[in-house]
């Protein structure tokens, strides 16, 4: 996928299979801001959580409260609610294997894809 090749909406399909440990901050699934679109952050195992975790200076094993979600709620679910374009970002902390899923179509909704055309306008929210 990262050379331009392949199948990207098999690897859609893998994450709406996949069970995702997603963290919560103050009751909210944690997030970040980078170039206007929200990323809210998933990983696909405690490891790479704690990786995250020490990267950004937090003690994993003080423990980090979590949900553990399919893709496909928090593509369906989840992403529609917030405010702005939202995407996921997963083991953001592994060298090998992050993967962003920006808010385009045939990744989130069409009606909150950053791509889809409603009503005649590009939807840019």
């Amino acid at each position: 996928m990262r050379a331009g090749a392949g199948r990207p909406q098999r690897l859609v399909g893998e994450l709406r299979r996949t069970t995702l440990l997603a963290p919560v901050v103050d009751g909210a699934l944690m997030s970040g801001v980078q170039g206007g679109v929200r990323w809210l952050y998933a990983f696909t195992d405690e490891a790479s959580l704690a990786r995250f975790l020490l990267r950004r200076g937090a003690d994993p094993a003080a423990g980090t409260e979590y949900l553990t979600v399919l893709g496909a709620r928090l593509l369906d679910s989840v992403i529609p609610s917030p405010d702005g374009p939202t995407g996921i970002a997963v083991d953001v902390a592994d060298e090998d294997g992050p993967m962003l899923f920006p808010p385009v179509t045939g990744v989130v909704p069409d009606e909150v894809a950053l791509d889809a055309v409603h009503e005649g306008r590009a939807d840019v929210r």
